[in-house]
């Protein structure tokens, strides 16, 4: 597949546009309703399936159906980004209109180091076929280990990272509206906002480590894998918002996704030295395992209403008060950034 330097950088500068007006779009805090959700995670899916549809016209059905198959693999394991996401937020009650500042900056620095990943991926891969093998039995694996442990869940509280943040870093213990960092009494201070940002972008590294192999198993393309996991990451943020409420109807979708990965080291396995299943083939074994995943939950779960998962019963931070964010400081110098309520619109803040 020989890709023009000019098609990345048109791919990329794409890339870059979208975030810049999904950022102006939401510039304004305020709580992303299901239908705007909806709206965007619509966009963000046809934007990804006429990337495909391109693939396809100009490089031919087979690159076609490898895109798909790694779109389609990289989208489905995002839901569970997702649902660790809503554990997170909930755990630590960070305020619905404050999450997509959050899962903005979550998800720009998941682009960056997929970007890492999958260069030094395809570089290991080219040097050390060898490697293959090893990306083979660590999926087989992942996969065993996610479907025994199905029922279990993520506690943010047991974080190795939050207990680093906290030990290194000087926080607030309180919200500051969508600020990440402070400067109160001449002191830099992080947020607990700044603090959900770092567990959640540790979150998607942990989840890369198991998704960027899965997709070297349906594709060997730089392009396609870079462009595959770009198209399903950029609709994260509207997936959250509009499936946050929904994680107790998944009750089979851990199972499905764990039997997608092991379907997929077992292709990777053999492609090596023994047989390569025909792209079209892995495309729809995935299809059918997610989709029989997802409607035997939805069936099992029907009648059950949307509802966010548990929350402490005291949450670990709070909201600054009037009079704490009327005395804040600047933070680099210049104008003052005191706020006498702690919503006042982020285009009237400084971007942190």
């Amino acid at each position: 597949m020989n890709v023009p330097l000019w098609m990345w950088f048109a791919v990329i500068g794409f890339i870059l546009l979208m975030l810049v007006v999904d950022l102006v779009a939401h510039r304004h805090a305020h709580v992303i309703s299901v239908r705007e959700a909806a709206a965007w995670s619509a966009v963000w899916v046809v934007f990804g399936v006429a990337f495909g549809g391109v693939v396809w016209l100009m490089y031919g059905a087979e690159f076609g159906q490898q895109y798909f198959a790694g779109y389609l693999i990289e989208k489905s394991l995002a839901v569970d980004n997702v649902f660790v996401w809503a554990i997170i937020f909930t755990f630590f009650a960070v305020p619905r209109e404050y999450q997509h500042r959050v899962l903005f900056f979550g998800v720009l620095g998941a682009l960056l180091f997929r970007g890492v990943f999958i260069a030094a991926g395809s570089a290991i891969i080219a040097s050390a076929g060898w490697v293959l093998y090893l990306f083979a039995a660590f999926l087989l694996f992942t996969g065993y280990r996610m479907l025994k442990q199905r029922n279990e869940h993520i506690d943010p509280e047991k974080s190795r990272a939050l207990k680093l943040f906290r030990r290194h870093v000087p926080m607030t213990d309180a919200f500051h509206g969508q600020r990440f960092l402070i400067r109160r009494n001449g002191v830099l201070l992080a947020t607990p906002l700044l603090a959900v940002l770092v567990l959640v972008e540790v979150t998607d590294i942990i989840f890369a480590v198991d998704s960027i192999p899965a997709i070297f198993a349906v594709t060997d393309e730089v392009f396609l894998v870079f462009t595959a996991n770009a198209f399903a990451i950029l609709g994260l943020r509207a997936m959250y918002f509009l499936l946050a409420d929904l994680i107790h109807r998944f009750v089979y979708l851990k199972a499905g996704l764990a039997l997608v990965l092991v379907w997929v080291g077992i292709k990777m396995a053999l492609k090596i030295d023994v047989y390569y299943i025909p792209t079209p083939v892995s495309l729809a074994v995935i299809t059918t395992i997610l989709g029989v995943s997802i409607a035997a939950s939805l069936i099992a779960t029907r009648g059950q209403a949307r509802h966010e998962p548990p929350a402490p019963a005291v949450p670990p931070f709070r909201n600054a008060t009037p009079e704490e964010l009327e005395a804040l400081q600047p933070l680099w110098g210049g104008r003052h950034e005191a706020r006498g309520k702690e919503d006042v619109p982020p285009a009237e803040e400084s971007v942190r």
